[in-house]
């Protein structure tokens, strides 16, 4: 296998597109040796469901599009990230706030810590941002 993968899709900026970031991620792993029906798999696509909403739903239109990246290296590591133009970071929501949504961050970031991953906000050049996750990379090497 080589020592780098990438797979990368750019999507607009609407509801319809999270499920095709999850279906573009579903499809990556499985070609990347990950069995659909994994845990990890799971996992993998409630993130990106998560970070895609926050994509579309935090931008407040101001984003047109989202980007999905995905980067496997040496079998080892999967950094997902999603980028957006929107320069507002996520933010972290007291616990003392009560309401239906805005915990996806705290989703995200409880997941990363259980596989032993972890989080990263970056900017981007052109204003925007990108959220990282890095995860161990749950695959066994060997003979596909």
């Amino acid at each position: 296998m080589a020592d780098h993968q990438e797979a990368t899709v750019t999507l607009p900026s609407d509801p319809a597109s999270v499920s095709a970031a999850r279906r573009h991620v579903a499809r990556t792993l499985t070609a990347w040796g990950l069995p659909d029906d994994a845990e990890y798999a799971d996992t993998v696509r409630l993130i990106v469901s998560e970070l895609a909403t926050n994509a579309v739903q935090h931008t407040f239109g101001q984003s047109p599009t989202f980007t999905v990246d995905l980067r496997l290296e040496r079998d080892e590591e999967l950094y997902l990230g999603v980028t957006d133009s929107h320069p507002r970071w996520p933010q972290r929501l007291p616990a003392a706030v009560r309401q239906d949504n805005g915990r996806g961050m705290a989703i995200i970031r409880s997941l990363a810590k259980e596989y032993g991953g972890r989080l990263q906000v970056t900017p981007t050049a052109e204003g925007g941002k990108t959220v990282w996750l890095a995860l161990p990379w749950a695959v066994p090497v060997g003979p596909r």
